[in-house]
């Protein structure tokens, strides 16, 4: 989907919020009326969210805004970020449109974070990078190195306690659950996170440790502790994981199926 036509659609589901929730327009006047395009809706909320207290040191909500407005400015990020909600809406029954993932999801928008942590970080910009890993750890309870490298139409559902580290890899269409921890075995330097291949569904609580690979249509069972590699579409679930299955589509991540079963 193309950037105006979602614009479009989370414009159209303010005005029918408005219409029926007398406290909706107070809120929506301020964080969508005043912008002509997602991109700067998205930054303002981020800088709202993430900006420090007038008594704290840190970026300023209007210097933060500025500069992530030019990042969310990128064709290549904000067609991740619309990605993002397209997966939101797609996989998650709670979600009945665009607009209250926008808004409220802290998931999502601590995704559009990490998106622009990452940019900045490859900018040179690794103070903005690393200020924004923080506040965003501390705000959406959500903890992702900027360099960790995310791919698009992820679903951080729920996503309190998720913690992705400085190298781990997650592709395309994945779906994380709260309490999910993609980790290094301990004080080892280099490369030494996992690697999350596309279409994985990783459920609540579930631990992946060192730098093993998840193979691309795995299911990773709630709880689990993976050590070692699981093979594409496999299901695993125990402490530590083993193979109990198969996932019953190419793509567990979509379907969003927590269920064991062959």
């Amino acid at each position: 989907m193309k950037t105006l036509e979602i614009w479009s659609e989370i414009k159209d589901e303010a005005n029918t919020f408005i219409k029926n929730d007398e406290d909706a327009s107070i809120f929506l006047d301020t964080y969508l009326e005043p912008f002509e395009t997602l991109g700067s809706a998205l930054s303002f909320k981020l800088s709202k969210d993430l900006a420090c207290d007038e008594n704290q040191e840190g970026f300023s909500q209007n210097y933060l805004f500025q500069e992530l407005d030019k990042t969310f400015g990128d064709e290549e990020i904000i067609a991740g970020a619309i990605k993002d909600l397209s997966a939101v809406k797609k996989r998650d029954p709670a979600a009945s449109g665009y607009l209250m993932t926008l808004l409220f999801s802290k998931g999502f928008l601590a995704l559009q974070a990490h998106r622009a942590a990452n940019k900045f970080i490859g900018s040179k910009k690794t103070f903005m990078a690393l200020y924004l890993q923080s506040q965003s750890s501390k705000n959406y309870g959500v903890d992702i190195h900027p360099s960790a490298s995310i791919g698009n139409g992820v679903m951080l559902d729920h996503a309190t306690g998720i913690v992705i580290g400085e190298t781990s890899v997650v592709e395309d269409d994945v779906s994380i659950f709260q309490g999910v921890t993609l980790g290094g075995t301990g004080k080892i330097t280099g490369d030494r996170h996992p690697k999350v291949r596309k279409g994985v569904l990783i459920s609540a609580g579930a631990k992946i440790i060192g730098n093993v690979e998840i193979g691309e249509g795995a299911k990773v069972a709630a709880g689990s502790v993976v050590l070692e590699d699981v093979e594409m579409n496999t299901t695993v679930a125990g402490v530590p994981a083993i193979a109990v299955g198969k996932p019953a589509t190419d793509s567990p991540a979509k379907t969003v199926d927590h269920s064991i079963k062959d």
